[in-house]
């Protein structure tokens, strides 16, 4: 693994719908190498087929992609979700399997994840996460 960080799904989100913090984040973070799970790719693609344009859509993420490491599921991956989503089960603060499974890839290939998904993520011992300040609202 080359990559430094894990993006989650909100920030190609993010990137893709031109978020001028998250654009600034990722382009800086670049160098130290990107990836991405296989569990964000698919959420991704439920995006671009349900959204108005899904050509354009997914040629965008295409494009994304092409700088970015994808992360397949394997054995280490699934025990270390295993260990986490049992003791958040006893701790009784349990959430999705899908954000555990992106965290359960960052805690294995040592990666800090990219989210603004704080409320789920820092529920997982010993995750490294960044996150962009809020927009503040205008009135």
């Amino acid at each position: 693994m080359k990559s430094a960080y894990l993006l989650d799904t909100d920030w190609v989100i993010d990137f893709l719908n031109g978020r001028q913090e998250t654009v600034e984040k990722i382009r800086e973070l670049k160098g130290y190498g990107l990836a991405l799970s296989l569990v964000s790719l698919a959420e991704l693609y439920e995006g671009v087929y349900y959204s108005r344009e899904p050509e354009e859509s997914e040629r965008k993420l295409e494009d994304f992609l092409s700088g970015v490491e994808i992360v397949a599921l394997e054995d280490g991956i699934c025990q270390t979700f295993g260990r986490e989503r049992g003791r958040l089960r006893k701790e009784r603060i349990l959430i999705g399997d899908f954000d555990l499974l992106i965290g359960a890839t960052c805690l294995y290939h040592n990666l800090t994840l990219l989210t603004n998904n704080t409320r789920h993520f820092e529920r997982i011992h010993n995750l490294r996460i960044v996150s962009l300040p809020k927009k503040k609202k205008t009135s």
